[in-house]
């Protein structure tokens, strides 16, 4: 049976908060990311929302310096499409697209469709077999739907825990676990 695969950007593929960190440790008191331990930390430090977002999106603009996550990423989404259909499915604003589809052409990554929606949650309600992802608020949409989940491990979803979440530390372990 072939699969259809959600894999997520922001925090699986790219670690676009080592670049937002870079940003904002220059302008404001210095964050370490074992510090980001919630998916909203920036009430914990006081940082308003909105500038947040437009920072984060900022950081795309220089694409070509964020990271990712781990070596061997191509290989990796080479290995996943072995098991079907795998699409990035991501919740960005559209101005940052063409950046991250630039970064993921630069990175090798294996993809049949790029999907955008508006709010992360909302990936929840499209049509996939397994949902990899980072963030907790979508990983437990996800469950509610009974999708299939593997949890991207950061530090900010380590409160997460369900029987039902497959937590993964590489994309590897992804592959992995399909085997299966």
């Amino acid at each position: 049976m072939k699969l259809k695969i959600a894999l997520d950007v922001d925090g699986v593929l790219a670690d676009v908060i080592e670049s937002w960190l870079i940003y904002s440790n220059k302008i404001r008191c210095s964050i370490s990311k074992e510090e980001i331990t919630n998916w909203d930390f920036w009430k914990k430090f006081k940082i308003n929302r909105y500038d947040f977002y437009e920072e984060l999106t900022s950081c795309w603009k220089n694409w070509d310096s964020i990271p990712p996550t781990e070596n061997s990423l191509s290989i990796a989404t080479q290995n996943l499409s072995n098991f079907g259909q795998v699409d990035i499915v991501t919740a960005r604003e559209l101005s940052t697209d063409s950046f991250v589809k630039n970064w993921l052409k630069l990175h090798d990554i294996t993809y049949q469709n790029y999907v955008s929606v508006i709010d992360g949650p909302m990936k929840a309600d499209l049509d996939y077999d397994v949902f990899i992802d980072d963030s907790p608020l979508n990983a437990i949409k996800f469950l509610e739907r009974k999708k299939n989940v593997f949890l991207y491990s950061q530090p900010w979803n380590q409160h997460i825990s369900d029987q039902n979440i497959y937590r993964i530390s590489t994309l590897s372990e992804a592959v992995e676990k399909l085997k299966l």
